[in-house]
């Protein structure tokens, strides 16, 4: 997708917590480290050639502790990158961190935290931009004053980095409320925000919430429970191009399964459900649906992740439905050569609306995961091609984001990779949309030579920039956020 905001998020914090940055519960308490501040190297800036580097900007946060990049959004107008996600306050525990950057040039024109009511834990997860480039928002969970976490959504003005508002959401339990996307509708009047909570007789429930984007204010509230009454986790948000739809997709606990996706469209001015659709696979094993895009005319809703086949592990699962009525239109799956680990992280659909591009990991056997990334056609879900990607250190390679370009002839890839001399670092794949044939391969090591990892990518609207962000440790041993931008001309 062209905007991050929906994205895979528990997958995002099974893998800082590979990194040991981080727990895997949303509520572990993140590990001290140590580094040291510096300042932020100068960027290249000049005449660009294609897939040049153009900058690189790190962030070294005043704790000198976690600081770890989630999200990246542009502006409309292609002027001003905007980066969010976790950093450790010089007082506070985990803060939102939110930068913005001059695209060009890579120079820092505003940074804020966000510091919850209770001092402590504050992790932003999905951010995106207003259409007309006037506001940002971010999204996340956010330890409260007598609750648990609960969801807390900002919005900045994008020139000048001024709080306009927050709302935060407690949910019924006063537990866990972790809000995991986030979408602005295309008239810029609302705010989307999706996740899970805990409920009052249930475990996790989705729960989705309009709100009105000048103010703050909740327009309205839904819920859903599963069937199986126990955990319900919303991780995807897309919305309609006309605006009138927005939809939600995660996994939640059948009745007499495990976790199936679980997929559901709201009027947007209402929140009355349309309809959902649940799909539960062959194996009756766990489906988690992790990404979700809508075609550019608005005809169909197609989501991915994984699902236990058959006679398999884990396998890329992708569905179609139509989106007015979400009737399926087709199901694909995607099982490696390796017949164990296959899981889709992330979705983009072509400008065009004909093909589909879903990315993530596969493992080979024996050996570690790959990135692969798939084609289908998007009306029949006919596989068009597939790619796999073993960086040089023949070992783990995990895919985290995609993008498709603006004028439809490349998609882009990006996540971590493990190189013959560190334990990771960013790698970025361009690949031509038609074929699949690699166009170019672009790693960023950071100054510790350790672990790399990229979790968000976005593409300029005039498709000339390419930009990720994630998390990079510094020669000091802690983790910075570093946001990379390439050329793609």
């Amino acid at each position: 997708m062209l905007m991050t905001g929906s994205r895979r998020t528990a997958f995002l914090f099974l893998s800082l917590a590979a990194l040991g940055l981080l727990g895997a519960h949303p509520a572990a308490a993140s590990p001290r480290a140590t580094v040291s501040v510096r300042p932020v190297p100068k960027g290249r800036v000049g005449r660009a050639t294609p897939k040049a580097r153009l900058w690189v900007r790190r962030y070294d946060g005043p704790a000198n502790d976690l600081d770890a990049a989630t999200a990246l959004g542009v502006s409309p107008d292609g002027s001003k990158v905007f980066v969010t996600g976790q950093s450790t306050g010089s007082t506070s525990s985990q803060d939102y961190f939110t930068l913005a950057y001059d695209a060009p040039t890579g120079a820092r024109l505003w940074a804020k935290r966000y510091n919850g009511p209770a001092n402590d834990y504050d992790v932003a997860t999905a951010l995106a931009v207003s259409p007309d480039g006037s506001k940002v928002f971010v999204t996340g969970y956010s330890y409260g004053s007598g609750s648990s976490y609960d969801y807390a959504t900002v919005a900045y003005e994008a020139t000048t980095g001024a709080q306009l508002w927050v709302a935060r959401y407690n949910g019924p339990a006063s537990s866990f409320d972790v809000a995991t996307g986030l979408g602005v509708s295309p008239d810029g009047s609302r705010v989307f925000v999706t996740g899970y909570r805990t409920g009052s007789t249930s475990l996790d429930d989705y729960a989705t919430i309009a709100y009105d984007s000048s103010t703050g204010a909740t327009l309205w509230m839904r819920p859903y429970n599963g069937p199986g009454n126990l955990s319900d986790d919303a991780r995807a948000l897309e919305i309609s191009p006309d605006g009138s739809a927005v939809f939600v997709t995660g996994d939640s606990f059948g009745s007499n399964s495990s976790y199936d996706y679980t997929t559901i469209a709201y009027d947007a001015l209402t929140g009355a459900a349309l309809w959902h659709k649940r799909y539960d696979g062959p194996a009756k094993g766990d489906d988690i649906a992790y990404a979700l895009g809508v075609a550019p005319d608005g005809s169909t809703v197609f989501v991915s992740g994984s699902s236990v086949g058959a006679t398999s592990s884990d396998d890329y699962l992708t569905v179609a439905y139509e989106a007015s009525t979400g009737a399926r239109l087709w199901v694909r799956r995607f099982n490696g050569p390796g017949n164990i680990l296959d899981d889709a992280v992330d979705l983009g659909v072509s400008p065009a609306g004909s093909s589909v591009f879903v990315t993530g990991y596969s493992a080979e056997s024996p050996g570690f995961e790959d990135y692969v990334t798939v084609a289908y056609e998007a009306s029949t879900g006919a596989r068009l091609w597939v790619r796999r990607y073993d960086g040089p250190g023949n070992g783990s390679d995990v895919a985290q984001a995609l993008g498709v370009s603006t004028d439809g002839s490349a998609v882009f890839v990006t996540g971590g990779s493990v190189d013959s001399t560190s334990l990771g670092d960013y790698a970025t794949i361009a690949y031509d949309a038609a074929t699949g044939a690699t166009v170019w391969v672009r790693r960023y090591k950071g100054p510790a030579n350790n672990n790399d990892e990229a979790y968000a990518l976005a593409v300029s609207p005039s498709g000339g920039a390419l930009y990720v962000t994630g998390v990079s440790i510094g020669s000091s041993g802690s983790s910075d956020y570093a946001t990379v931008a390439y050329s793609t001309a």
